[in-house]
């Protein structure tokens, strides 16, 4: 009965111990074996982060829709670029960018100065000194707001004198996307008073950063 019992003991330890041994050769892998990375598998590249799409630029030349005396008129006008702006000019015009001064070639007598202005501007303050700068020549009238059939649309401010000598005009006005610019406009009285104030109204309406 001893050695009965002992055998029956012996032999399930023996399978317990072969089962073990055969477990650890299947899961442990061969010293020789490398990882393989799968033929279709792909490694994306993160794209650096200053890879910008470059900024579109404007087309050199443009064609407007200008009233004259003989109705509406195409006219093409020439990309100028300013200090940070850029705007279109009809030909009969000249742009100094240095002085952002756009004036009529036969007589620079006609002309308006175009300067940026900060994010941060104040516009009462900005109102207040057209107010004093225009009162030396007049009466000043504000036209500020929605402007009814006029290449700027609206203006935050527009204020204008008119007299014997001409027209001056002090304008805050916003383009498109968001950039703020003073145009201070002088239009003398004289023939040709009329082939520069609708050229350059056009060419206001198309100043960019």
């Amino acid at each position: 009965m001893k050695r009965k019992y002992v055998s029956f003991i012996t032999i399930p330890i023996l399978v317990m111990v072969l089962s073990f041994t055969a477990c650890s050769e299947a899961t442990e892998p061969s010293a020789g074996s490398e990882t393989v990375t799968p033929a279709n598998e792909t490694v994306t590249t993160p794209e650096p982060e200053n890879n910008k799409a470059p900024e579109p630029t404007r087309p050199q030349t443009e064609s407007f829709d200008l009233m004259t005396g003989e109705g509406d008129q195409p006219l093409t006008a020439a990309l100028q670029q300013g200090d940070g702006f850029s705007l279109y000019v009809f030909e009969k015009f000249d742009f100094d960018a240095s002085e952002g001064r756009l004036f009529l070639t036969s007589n620079p007598e006609y002309n308006v100065e175009i300067e940026p202005l900060p994010a941060d501007y104040d516009l009462t303050q900005l109102r207040t000194a057209g107010k004093e700068e225009l009162e030396a020549f007049g009466e000043v009238s504000d036209y500020s707001g929605e402007l009814v059939e006029h290449p700027l649309g609206y203006a935050e401010v527009y204020l204008q004198v008119s007299n014997g000598e001409g027209i001056r005009d002090y304008m805050v006005w916003k383009s498109e996307s968001g950039d703020a610019y003073l145009f201070r406009l002088r239009n003398p009285k004289g023939e040709e008073a009329s082939d520069f104030a609708g050229p350059v109204l056009v060419s206001l309406s198309t100043v960019q950063k």
